[in-house]
């Protein structure tokens, strides 16, 4: 039978409706596109064969030697995965911090498990609220996601309560805060978290960010694990890769509702951690005087180089971490010239792409020499060359 021309032209629309949209190569979400580097990396041509590396928050204390000791003997059974070493890695942190082990999930360092939060929680359309200048990673994984992100302005570098409950829409799923930030090395209360808290919708899930808090001498800094227990919708995330000295194991941990810690297990990987980071983690823990002896040596080095730069004239944002940010005068002594000369002298330290930090250079508590050795870097990059003194009016 003949079709009429109403039936031609729904079958036509019905078989456009269906026929792939034909494309030259497989397209990724378009969020992605967003994502750009938030690091500048220094000129390979400056580079030194032994550089001091001042320049990723890692301890220069390292990990304790019964940490370095477990990793190295888990070696022998590397061929080996580790099934479920949340078995292992969970009722040890528990029992180290006194937590309830139901409301911890583990990962490959915080960093995963935060990637892991916004794919649970954030779809296209969706908004995630953070600080304009903290942490720069934390918008892609909103991006890969589909989803905005709403960036407030903070005072001097220190999280806005105020602005950040501002900028609450209908669209809001995610509130993200670095306590201490990174990289100004900022920090806000114990008690400003609560009011941003009581202040949420409960839909909306409040993540802190607390990779640093061992490091926090601050009186009236308060760990968010008590706002957990008492909420629905708050996720506290930690890491082995600070104070512990086990960057390169990326061990990472989560604190958070039940409901919650079971969805992170869920998106995880099958295996999601080598058998030398569970052991060095676990090694780890056990040696708790090692942890406070670090603490105790980064609170000295941090104020003797923020001291140290503030004597030179140069502006010193105040830390809670184990990472300083200064700030240089530019343009004659700029935070880009200053990352030339030392790394011509075999010194890395960070410098970021965000504007408001193109003034700024991040440097990372070393041992003492090499804190003394930057420092004396930077007096020599500040001091006018000899030239130029011997020209000037006497």
């Amino acid at each position: 039978m003949a079709m009429t021309a109403p039936q031609a032209r729904s079958d036509a629309a019905s078989k456009a409706r269906h026929t792939p949209v034909r494309q030259e190569r497989p397209m990724a979400n378009p969020g992605i596109d967003r994502i750009k580097p938030h690091m500048v990396l220094p000129d390979a041509s400056t580079r030194k064969t032994d550089p001091i590396l001042l320049n990723s928050n890692e301890s220069a204390y390292g990990p304790s030697p019964a940490a370095r000791a477990a990793a190295q003997s888990a070696v022998d059974a590397i061929e080996r995965y580790i099934e479920a070493p949340g078995r292992f890695l969970i009722p040890a942190l528990a029992a180290r911090y006194r937590l309830d082990p139901e409301r911890i999930a583990i990962g490959f360092g915080s960093d995963d498990l935060i990637a892991r939060l916004a794919r649970a929680y954030l779809a296209p359309g969706d908004e995630l609220i953070r600080t304009a200048n903290g942490y720069l990673k934390v918008p892609n994984y909103a991006y890969a996601s589909g989803a905005s992100v709403i960036s407030v302005p903070d005072a001097e570098f220190v999280p806005s309560v105020d602005a950040m409950l501002a900028a609450l829409t209908p669209r809001t799923r995610v509130v993200y805060v670095a306590n201490p930030e990174n990289p100004a090395g900022t920090y806000i209360s114990g008690a400003e978290i609560d009011r941003l808290h009581a202040q949420l919708p409960a839909h909306v899930l409040l993540v802190l960010d607390c990779a640093y808090e061992e490091y926090v001498t601050a009186a009236d800094y308060a760990p968010a694990t008590t706002l957990v227990e008492e909420a629905q919708n708050v996720v506290v995330t930690r890491t082995f890769s600070k104070a512990h000295g086990l960057a390169g194991a990326r061990v990472g941990w989560a604190y958070g509702p039940p409901e919650i810690v079971d969805i992170l297990s869920r998106i995880g990987v099958t295996f999601p951690m080598t058998s030398p980071s569970l052991a060095a983690a676990l090694a780890a823990l056990e040696d708790r005087g090692h942890v406070d002896e670090v603490c105790r040596r980064n609170a000295d080095e941090r104020a003797r180089l923020s001291q140290g730069l503030a004597a030179m004239g140069l502006k010193v944002t105040p830390s809670q971490t184990n990472f300083v940010l200064v700030h240089f005068p530019g343009p004659a002594h700029s935070a880009a010239g200053a990352e030339r000369f030392l790394a011509k002298r075999g010194i890395l330290i960070r410098r970021f792409a965000a504007p408001a930090f193109s003034g700024a250079l991040r440097i990372t508590l070393g041992l003492p020499e090499q804190n003394a050795a930057c420092l004396a870097a930077l007096d020599a990059f500040l001091k006018p060359p000899p030239d130029a003194a011997k020209g000037r009016p006497g």
